[in-house]
């Protein structure tokens, strides 16, 4: 039960305007006064969006250096949130159209890591993400195509569900690859996360009881992960707390499944599309954007195909996993951070490590969560949980009984109780 606060806003809004000149975490922050219905489940809970999601009588610019957009309508998954009595307090900043991991946007600054400014919060919901793990706002909302609610949450040491690919309303969110996106809350508890997906969603399916889970670690995927080796033995540990309270944790083979070069053949055509307009136009991209749109640009009809049949194999074989587990189980990401302004993260590019273990679910549209661990460091490991299509209700409920045993949670970006350690994990 979320009991409700008449200034939390208020608060808020000051706390957003006060870590604006240090952290860069919105676009546009409210200057107060908003109106928000009196019932609901999130009456007075202040809420970031991120800036590529339409909210009526304010301005859509998805991080772009041209693209203003004054909203006349507000989008259903965010008019839901309104109608449930949550006041959204700003927009929050992203990866330049949404379209890499980062958040470093060259026109409107780098988003920064309240865990440590010099770090990226991940992206593409870099801000969203970040406003969370500052305590700014309870819940942020973010998007997903491929790995943008994950990749920030596990970075900012907070929960972060990705939904089954149609599940939540798209219409009103500005597009980078349709048959992918997916809308979704990131925010400081379960319960949080809970609530904001399914005011979203309209999901009401009650959550089933998480005990004696058949877990499935799979393989090769995770043994091939460019994995620090600090990343590698808090997921063993974070494998045995699992075994501890009383789940089946199994390797699973899972032959070629795993990120490839057919993410960008699969949804070059949707990219190319969304964008056609504005690049006749010679309108501006930063040089990160620039690339990925022409390197989209040169996927041939052929390649094309090949990345929607590469699609259909990995769907075929996660569900030919699904078989056999009840849940997949990685690390949301394979590293601790990512510092701002560097390309590579040892002998990778960022991007490739930052998406390994979340773009290929994506493609499959299956749901996933990325939770925090205890006692893991500062911020603190993520763990990715992916379940069957349509199953957000079975991972909420695994987080849940994650988080009532202590071994999953959440600390404001610099509190002590991360930075010291924990009692299980770590």
């Amino acid at each position: 039960m979320i009991e409700p606060d008449p200034n939390s806003a208020t608060r808020a809004i000051a706390a957003a305007q006060a870590v604006q000149p240090i952290l860069n975490l919105f676009t546009h922050i409210e200057p107060g006064g908003l109106q928000t219905n009196t019932t609901g489940p999130l009456v007075g809970m202040p809420l970031g969006v991120k800036d590529l999601i339409d909210h009526a009588g304010r301005v859509t610019a998805c991080g772009s250096a041209f693209y203003r957009k004054k909203a006349t309508e507000t989008a259903p998954c965010l008019r839901r949130l309104e109608e449930a009595g949550a006041v959204i307090i700003g927009r929050t900043g992203l990866h330049e159209w949404a379209f890499g991991f980062s958040s470093e946007n060259p026109h409107w600054g780098a988003v920064r890591n309240p865990w440590n400014p010099a770090t990226s919060p991940g992206g593409s919901s870099g801000g969203s993400a970040a406003a969370v793990a500052a305590g700014i706002t309870p819940i942020a909302i973010g998007t997903d195509t491929g790995g943008s609610v994950r990749v920030p949450a596990a970075l900012c040491g907070i929960y972060g569900l990705k939904v089954t690919h149609g599940r939540i309303s798209l219409e009103g969110v500005f597009p980078l690859a349709p048959s992918l996106d997916t809308v979704g809350p990131l925010a400081d508890s379960v319960e949080h996360l809970a609530v904001a997906y399914r005011v979203m969603s309209g999901d009401q399916s009650p959550e089933p009881k998480a005990e004696s889970l058949r877990i499935g670690v799979p393989q090769p995927w995770v043994e091939k992960a460019p994995m620090s080796e600090e990343v590698a033995n808090l997921f063993e540990k974070a494998l045995s707390e699992l075994t501890g309270m009383g789940h089946q944790v199994v390797p699973i083979e899972i032959p070629d499944f795993g990120p490839s070069h057919h993410i960008m053949w699969a949804i070059a055509e949707e990219v190319r599309e969304v964008h056609r307009p504005f690049r006749r136009r010679g309108e501006s991209y930063g040089a990160d954007v620039a690339r990925r749109l022409d390197d989209a640009e040169k996927v041939t009809e052929a390649e094309s195909r090949s990345g929607h049949d590469w699609q259909g194999r990995m769907r075929s074989a996660l569900a030919e996993g699904f078989d056999r587990v009840d849940l997949v189980i990685t690390p949301s990401v394979p590293v601790r951070s990512k510092t701002i302004g560097e390309e590579m993260i040892g002998e990778h590019h960022y991007r490739a490590v930052l998406s390994y273990f979340s773009a290929v679910v994506n493609h499959t549209l299956h749901p996933a969560i990325a939770m925090p661990l205890v006692g893991t460091g500062s911020p603190p490991l993520s763990l990715q949980a992916i379940a069957p299509l349509g199953g957000e209700a079975a991972l909420l409920g695994f987080a849940r009984t994650l988080e009532s045993a202590g071994i999953s949670t959440f600390a404001v970006a610099g509190s002590n109780s991360q930075k010291q350690g924990g009692d299980t994990i770590g």
